[in-house]
């Protein structure tokens, strides 16, 4: 007897769980109003560092290349300045 693999006859589309991933992917920093990335803006640099305190990777923010160069050295500058820490480890 001769065997045959289950050939799958989906398309890309129907499996396809998340809404989100059809839709176009754009950099928060390229458009006319947004935020400029500064070293001093804590409250903007925060929403890009995970709860371990490593920066969010662009392809999970769809930042831009250039704007997350900058945005990493805006977090490591504001790091080594004492603004923000390393670890979001606080003492009590």
């Amino acid at each position: 007897m001769k065997k045959t693999k289950y050939n799958k006859s989906r398309n890309r589309d129907e499996s396809k769980n998340s809404p989100f991933e059809d839709r176009k992917r754009f950099c928060p920093f390229s458009n006319k109003n947004s935020p400029v990335i500064d070293y001093k803006d804590i409250k903007l640099l925060t929403k890009y560092i995970s709860e371990k305190g490593k920066i969010i990777p662009s392809r999970i923010t769809n930042v831009s290349r250039g704007k997350q160069k900058e945005l990493s050295l805006a977090i490591k500058r504001a790091r080594f300045l004492s603004l923000m820490s390393y670890t979001n480890k606080y003492l009590n």
